[in-house]
């Protein structure tokens, strides 16, 4: 594994599995992650795209109250959220 393909993979912490994130799943084609606290949205957007090999649209985050930063990521029309929840095992 490359230093790049490292750093991609301590961008993207986990997936989140949560109510909220499964319907956005559906609902707006939206994948949730909890990322780095330092990544920006272009690194998590990029992040996303190769590891996942998807076109992402639009990266909104936000800091929780836990103190973790919280990604959503809403994916191009052409690819299917419900797709790459299937491979994170989230389905």
């Amino acid at each position: 594994m490359s230093t790049d393909t490292n750093r991609l993979y301590k961008v993207i912490i986990r997936p989140v599995q949560s109510e909220k994130a499964l319907s956005l799943i559906d609902k707006q084609n939206t994948l949730t992650f909890i990322v780095d606290i330092d990544a920006s949205k272009t690194e998590v957007k990029r992040a996303v795209e190769e590891l996942f090999n998807v076109k992402v649209e639009e990266v909104r985050t936000l800091i929780t109250a836990r103190g973790e930063k919280k990604a959503y990521v809403k994916l191009a029309p052409e690819f299917k959220a419900s797709d790459i929840a299937s491979q994170l095992g989230l389905v």
